[in-house]
């Protein structure tokens, strides 16, 4: 019987795996994970990913123990790390499922290649979502999409199906300070894992979803309303197939008169869609990570960065009071819904004229659901250097009138703004000084005063934007980008995919899972 190997990256299921169940009618099964420390000094790491990828290790591990299977962990890169199972028992075969990551894990995937082909073993990769690798068109891109959500979903293989092939490496699992991760693990996040996948998925079907429509926007509201799926799907702990089957047989058996139900569900769907139409445009187009989409974008920012804003911005200090409580609330929780997140970035990109690489790199950190092809995708197109969206700035003193009109969350994660009066809520550096003293509440003491002028701030960087987007030679490279990267049809539920607008709105679709 043939030796084969099963490599999990961010596919970390027995649920649903390709790989997996191929690789069991093919031979005995070494399944193994490899804990990459290049990976984990990337700027885009950190303590948080890490820590949910080893309880959802620790969830795989007792999955594959039922099915008869070993879990080996080791440490090191790909490479080496194959050739040391090589030399404990040759193998010839390696399955694993495709993996659209940052330049690091792109990187990493070549040199694999290459070490396959020195070897003589064959790889063989599949599709983890409905991304699709290698030269396509675009213009069938989500009827693809629309055949892989609606294929086979694979149980796992049976007892009696797997043969294990033992290996006898015990690298042992590394602190998270061990592979310079410093930064805090935020204490009310998300835990990993499978199990705990399914719970979430279940949850939000049968009774979450009912505030879908309407509550994902506000951030009181969204951190129950919205599914909380998305890290994991980001970690393979459940994959989109599930997800969207699940989904659609949930929602078809919804009585009639559950209208709004219904519509949010189908909302939903639509972002699962989004979801994987923004991580097809890194897999198409790799430097999306740190190079301008357009680049007749490039020197817009590059040359004006302010430490004194970055470092306003990261520690929550920005004096505009709901961009600072979504900044609190990501340090606690590890996420934040998307219209905040989109709100950070603006702020980030206008107000304060960050070039987005370094922002977007601390989001990521931020982020236990970074998915790297929607994060550059979304972090770009927020920042006005695609060249295919109109720029969507938030203005965080209205979004706060919108979306937090009495302080609640305002107040929950910024404690000195509980002892502001209502009438300086959305706007407290303009409280007189008498008042602050008598409130107990000094601005730029107890709460940050702005660091720039709002309003003269983004008509400012407005005016520099929409410049460069009126240059002839930017408007006319706008159509190559839109013909590689921009979206065609979304299908629906219902009725026959219907054409897309090209906008912005669009563009708001994909991370609200």
């Amino acid at each position: 019987m043939d030796h084969v190997v099963v490599w999990f990256k961010r596919d970390l299921r027995t649920q649903d795996h390709r790989p997996l169940v191929t690789a069991v009618k093919r031979g005995s099964v070494s399944c193994v994970y490899f804990i990459e420390p290049e990976l984990w000094r990337a700027p885009d790491a950190a303590t948080q990913h890490y820590q949910f990828i080893l309880e959802s290790l620790s969830d795989l591990r007792q999955a594959l123990t039922k099915l008869g299977l070993d879990l080996t962990i080791m440490v090191g890169s790909a490479s080496e790390c194959l050739s040391r199972i090589w030399q404990v028992k040759p193998f010839v075969e390696l399955y694993s499922h495709e993996e659209t990551g940052n330049a690091l894990t792109y990187e990493r995937d070549k040199s694999v290649t290459r070490w396959c082909r020195a070897q003589g073993v064959r790889w063989q990769q599949f599709a983890q979502f409905g991304v699709r690798r290698g030269p396509h068109n675009r213009d069938n891109w989500a009827r693809a999409w629309q055949a892989h959500c609606n294929s086979e979903i694979l149980a796992p293989p049976s007892v009696n199906q797997a043969v294990s092939a033992h290996l006898a490496i015990d690298d042992g699992i590394p602190a998270a300070l061990a592979l310079g991760l410093t930064d805090p693990d935020p204490p009310r996040r998300q835990r990993g894992g499978q199990t705990q996948a399914t719970r979430t998925l279940n949850a939000f079907l049968q009774s979450r979803s009912q505030q879908y429509r309407g509550g994902i926007s506000s951030p009181l509201s969204a951190p129950t309303a919205c599914s909380r799926l998305s890290p994991y799907l980001s970690y393979g702990c459940i994959s989109i197939r599930e997800v969207f089957q699940a989904t659609q047989t949930y929602t078809a058996a919804l009585p009639e008169a559950a209208k709004r139900h219904r519509l949010g569900l189908q909302s939903f769907t639509s972002r699962l869609y989004w979801h994987c139409h923004f991580i097809q445009k890194l897999e198409d187009q790799p430097c999306l990570e740190y190079r301008n989409l357009h680049r007749g974008y490039d020197g817009l920012r590059d040359q004006d960065w302010s430490e004194d804003r970055f470092l306003a911005l990261v520690d929550g200090k920005t004096g505009w009071p709901l961009v600072d409580a979504c900044v609190a609330m990501l340090k606690a929780t590890g996420w934040l819904n998307f219209r905040m997140r989109a709100m950070l970035v603006s702020v980030a990109a206008y107000p304060l004229w960050l070039h987005w690489p370094r922002v977007g790199h601390w989001l990521a950190r931020q982020f236990l659901d970074y998915e790297p092809g929607i994060h550059w995708s979304q972090i770009q197109m927020q920042s006005g250097t695609t060249g295919i969206n109109v720029p969507r700035i938030y203005n965080p003193i209205k979004q706060a009138q919108d979306h937090d009109p009495q302080g609640r969350f305002v107040r929950q994660w910024i404690p000195a703004m509980r002892r502001v009066p209502d009438m300086w809520l959305f706007e407290p550096w303009r409280m007189p000084p008498n008042l602050q003293q008598t409130h107990g509440v000094l601005v730029g003491q107890d709460i940050a005063k702005p660091i720039v002028e709002l309003e003269s701030a983004t008509r400012s960087a407005k005016a520099k934007v929409f410049a460069r987007r009126a240059d002839p030679e930017v408007k006319a490279a706008k159509a190559a980008i839109i013909k590689k990267h921009g979206s065609r049809q979304r299908p629906t539920t219902k009725a026959p995919a219907r054409k897309v607008k090209q906008s912005s709105q669009s563009a708001q679709l994909s991370l609200d899972l």
